[in-house]
């Protein structure tokens, strides 16, 4: 499985959450994660992506990871279909919590 697959679920599921995954690319900061996802409530996830085998998070990715959670900012690294539907699994509940 590649990363551009995993990816695509995360996208393909967000979006039936009424959320959006945006491509995020931060000319100037190397590391930062691969996508900003956006949900309703105004709550907002920063996602890192690889693919299950051999996908390896940087030094600097987990540098980027932890400065944006110190900020106070909801930042994780998915990496299989798994993950992806835990990560959609948790929302959907948030969301239907008040």
């Amino acid at each position: 499985m590649l990363e551009s697959e995993v990816e695509a679920r995360l996208r393909a599921k967000v979006e039936s959450l009424g959320g959006k995954a945006f491509k995020f690319i931060s000319d100037g900061n190397r590391g930062v994660p691969d996508r900003i996802v956006c949900l309703p409530n105004g709550r907002i996830v920063f996602v890192e992506t690889k693919r299950p085998k051999g996908g390896k998070v940087s030094k600097l990715q987990k540098y980027r990871i932890k400065e944006l959670r110190a900020l106070g900012f909801d930042a994780r690294v998915i990496n299989t279909y798994e993950l992806v539907d835990q990560f959609i699994e948790e929302i959907r509940n948030e969301i239907q919590t008040p």
